[in-house]
């Protein structure tokens, strides 16, 4: 491949908002092919495999990428600002609208198929309900049970979804720095169920951190999208463990 077209998609990449990525990376990230796809095609292979990166590879942005000025973090620093657009990945996402051990309800319930509206508990359908009350089978199992399992997925989805409330994120720069981000005003993307983990964030210039936390608001915080598939998974998987481990500490405490 030859060097100008790495340069021809790293100028597209760039242009789109996305952090930029060394030559190096986009020839090693393109697509085993003889001949090559078009070049939109390949803009867009190339930004899937971007959002889909650990910030963290040293291999993958431009040299000097922007990253977090020195003790961004720290308490002590009563308000700063950032003076460049800066990169991040999501690490963690928390609702701080709900309470620990009101999420852990949430998320048991949806493992025994319920649902709640109210105070009224609802069990959801389950898979075996198109047989009728007397044994015998309906002519339409297949498509209610379709239709069942459809409507399952989806009620879980979205009662597992917490879109609303505030949200505090742990983001991480390119150099492996974390620091906190809080919702300042409402990011209609940010939530538990939308907001994926390693998913890509573009903090623009001038974006507030007061006392070691990032202050997010629509005109300063841009989600690239992405995700990294296997802390996405751990995430959700290792969710429910976390959060009773909090409620515990807190019971202690």
């Amino acid at each position: 491949m030859s060097a100008d077209l790495a340069v021809q998609i790293r100028a597209s990449l760039t242009s789109q908002g996305l952090p930029t990525p060394s030559l190096a990376w986009i020839q090693s990230a393109m697509p085993n092919r003889n001949p090559l796809p078009p070049l939109p095609a390949l803009v867009a292979t190339i930004k899937t495999r971007l959002l889909a990166a650990d910030l963290t590879n040293p291999a993958l942005l431009e040299l000097p990428a922007p990253s977090f000025p020195p003790n961004l973090g720290s308490p002590e620093v009563q308000e700063s600002r950032l003076t460049r657009d800066i990169p991040v990945q999501v690490l963690d996402i928390d609702n701080l609208s709900k309470s620990k051990w009101q999420q852990v309800e949430e998320l048991e319930s949806i493992a025994r198929g319920e649902q709640t509206r109210g105070r009224e508990i609802i069990r959801l359908p389950t898979s075996n309900q198109g047989e009728e009350d007397d044994g015998s089978v309906s002519e339409n199992t297949p498509a209610a049970t379709g239709r069942n399992a459809a409507a399952n997925a989806n009620t879980a989805n979205g009662a597992a979804t917490s879109s609303s409330g505030t949200h505090r994120l742990v983001l991480q720069d390119c150099r492996g720095q974390k620091i906190h981000g809080l919702e300042l005003r409402r990011i209609e993307r940010i939530g538990i169920g939308t907001l994926n983990i390693g998913e890509k964030m573009m903090l623009k210039s001038g974006t507030k951190v007061a006392r070691g936390v990032v202050l997010l608001e629509p005109a300063t915080c841009v989600i690239l999208g992405g995700k990294v598939e296997a802390w996405q998974k751990a995430w959700v998987d290792g969710r429910l463990t976390r959060l009773k481990e909090a409620v515990g500490a807190d019971a202690r405490g």
